[in-house]
């Protein structure tokens, strides 16, 4: 009997603060961990390993990393303790090449955009993981390319889970209260929902994502949204495409999820 084809996901991760809360976006990672068929391994696209060059985790015992500051204690105090995969993690290396995928032994671990959304799906921590990095020296091509090559991992028992928001952009946040989304933040997050499931011909509309008018402000760095290229880029073009949660929160933090597959 043939092994079923694991979902590539992309989450909307948001604040730290979820990986404490109960609310829709934590609620719907935690229906998704149980709808969905369990994978052998995950592994984890994250914004917040944004590095030059590619780079994985290759240790047996990965930390978990809080890599964030002025939140409570008890934030400080949760760790993953999920096994890593060095076999993962070489075999990654070799569906990768060319490109050249350093093992990372020791630097890095799981980060709260991984950790924060997986524990929430497997809160048990027993499913190795790997983490892949973001190189933020290349195009954004190069990040949908390589989520071309990734996709024969989702054949082989793991689930790619990446993790970002679409839309991020803090200096205009509005930190008090409840606010109504910026124009450009409402327009740019459906031009992403409008696009998860293109089929067209030439470059991908979320690839060249900069062309819309409300890109600019609504990622003044890429660094959280090109996780969402290598979802797009695993997708073969037939399977179902759907958007398990959305929302904009503090007018312009996009939490929309996508999941392929």
């Amino acid at each position: 009997m043939s092994e079923p084809r694991m979902p590539a996901l992309f989450l909307g991760h948001g604040s730290p603060m979820n990986v404490l809360e109960d609310n829709k976006y934590t609620q719907t990672w935690q229906r998704l961990g149980r709808a969905l068929p369990r994978p052998r391994a995950i592994l984890a696209i994250s914004a917040h390993w944004y590095t030059r060059g590619t780079a994985v985790t290759a240790m047996e015992n990965p930390r978990t990393i809080h890599d964030f500051g002025g939140f409570p204690q008890a934030l400080f105090d949760v760790r993953y303790p999920a096994p890593g995969s060095p076999a993962l993690a070489k075999t990654i290396q070799e569906l990768l090449l060319p490109v050249a995928v350093t093992a990372d032994q020791s630097e890095w671990g799981f980060d709260h955009g991984s950790w924060g959304v997986v524990k929430k799906m497997y809160p048990d921590a027993d499913i190795p993981m790997v983490q892949l990095s973001v190189d933020g020296t290349q195009p954004p091509e190069y990040h949908y390319q390589l989520g071309k090559k990734l996709a024969a991992l989702r054949d082989r028992g793991v689930m790619i889970v990446a993790s970002g928001n679409v839309v991020h952009n803090l200096r205009l946040a509005r930190w008090q209260g409840e606010a109504e989304p910026y124009p450009w933040a409402s327009s740019f997050n459906q031009f992403v929902r409008d696009n998860i499931g293109w089929r067209g011909e030439g470059v991908h509309p979320l690839v060249d994502f900069m062309r819309h008018d409300g890109a600019a402000l609504s990622n003044p760095t890429p660094d959280h949204y090109l996780p969402l290229l290598y979802v797009l880029g695993s997708w073969d073009g037939e399977e179902p495409v759907s958007i398990p949660v959305d929302g904009i929160e503090m007018a312009s933090l996009s939490m929309l999820s996508a999941q392929v597959g």
